[in-house]
C-alpha cells in the first residue's frame, strides 16, 4: 500500500516548465525551505502534533533551474513504448514482445534507436539474424528516436493525475 508521503507530484520549474515526478514528501521539504510553492492541492491536508500542511499534487519551484535538454534513455521498455506494445512486422500485441536490431549487430548494426524496434518472439525468431528484405519481412514504421516532450514523458501519470494536464500540453 502507498502511503500519502510516496504519492507522485508533479515539479514545475518557475516557468511552469515540467521537470520532474517527486514523491509528497519531497515537496513538502522544498516547500518548508522556501524553494518552491504550492500550485495545486488536490489530496487534502497531512497533520503533525504541531503543524498542518496542505499535500500537494503540483509544486512550482522558487528560482529558474537551467538543465540541458532532457533525452529519452535507450532501453527495452523505452522502445516497446514508442512502438505501442506492437510488433513492427506483423502488428500483433501480445505479451511475448523482444526487440530485434532491424540490422544485425553481426552485420554492423549499431544499438541505437534508429536500429531497434520492438518485435514478436515468431516474428524475431523468424528474422533471426538476416535483414529484413532477405527475411521477406517489411516494417510496419521506420524506427525513430522519440522526441522528449512533456507529454511523452509524463504519459504515464496523466492518465492516472488528470489535474496535471494543462500543465504537460504546453510543453
Amino acid at each position: 500500500m502507498q502511503t500519502v508521503l510516496h504519492l507522485p507530484v508533479l515539479v514545475l520549474n518557475a516557468n511552469y516548465e515540467p521537470l520532474n515526478v517527486s514523491s509528497v514528501r519531497r515537496a513538502i521539504g522544498l516547500m518548508i525551505c522556501g524553494k518552491a510553492e504550492l500550485v495545486l492541492n488536490g489530496r487534502g491536508v497531512i497533520r503533525t502534533f504541531t503543524r498542518s500542511y496542505q499535500c500537494p499534487s503540483i509544486i512550482r519551484l522558487s528560482r529558474m533551474i537551467k538543465r540541458p535538454r532532457p533525452k529519452i534513455k535507450l532501453s527495452k521498455n523505452e522502445v516497446f513504448r514508442r512502438d505501442e506494445y506492437t510488433c513492427q512486422y506483423c502488428g500483433h500485441r501480445n505479451k511475448q514482445l523482444t526487440i530485434d536490431h532491424v540490422i544485425p549487430k553481426r552485420r554492423g548494426g549499431n544499438h541505437t534507436w534508429r536500429n531497434i524496434v520492438t518485435a514478436c518472439a515468431p516474428c524475431n525468431l523468424r528474422k533471426g539474424g538476416k535483414l529484413p528484405v532477405r527475411a521477406r519481412m517489411q516494417l510496419m514504421r521506420q524506427p525513430f528516436e522519440p522526441r522528449p516532450t512533456a507529454s511523452y514523458r509524463f504519459a504515464g501519470y496523466v492518465d492516472v493525475h488528470a489535474e496535471w494536464q494543462p500543465f504537460i500540453e504546453g510543453w
